[in-house]
């Protein structure tokens, strides 16, 4: 049986864009484009693991909002459960120290990068979403 491993993303929002977060070669995927997040530890809520983890791997914080997408995606590691949120920043701009690369994108072009599997169905949520 496969290890289940919940996780959650945030998906920022600055306007009309969003922050995508390119994995770096030394995770696992790498190379492909994420919301930023990590894993839910335990006693820990989505919330207070999603602020802990933009900390950590953004250097920033954010208000988190409306919960966007819970999916499920088995990967040869396991499977992982992504809970994403609608997020926006508070105080600093978020600075690489994991990722590779982290850009605003039009919420419209999201389907532009190649997305992790997991957050595919949040990325069409949020394209949706954003269409106006």
């Amino acid at each position: 049986m496969k290890k289940r491993i919940n996780v959650v993303g945030a998906v920022l929002t600055r306007g009309q864009t969003i922050l995508a977060a390119r994995r770096s070669s030394t995770m696992s995927l790498p190379g492909m484009w994420e919301f930023p997040g990590g894993k839910i530890e335990p006693n820990e809520s989505p919330e207070q693991a999603l602020l802990r983890e933009l900390d950590e791997e953004l250097l920033c914080s954010a208000e988190i909002g409306e919960h966007v997408e819970t999916t499920e995606h088995e990967y040869d590691f396991g499977i992982v459960i992504l809970t994403t949120y609608y997020c926006s920043l508070v105080g600093e701009e978020p600075r690489l120290t994991e990722h590779s690369e982290i850009r605003w994108v039009q919420a419209t072009e999201l389907d532009q990068l190649e997305w992790a599997p997991a957050d595919v169905p949040a990325v069409e949520r949020v394209m949706k979403d954003f269409r106006v």
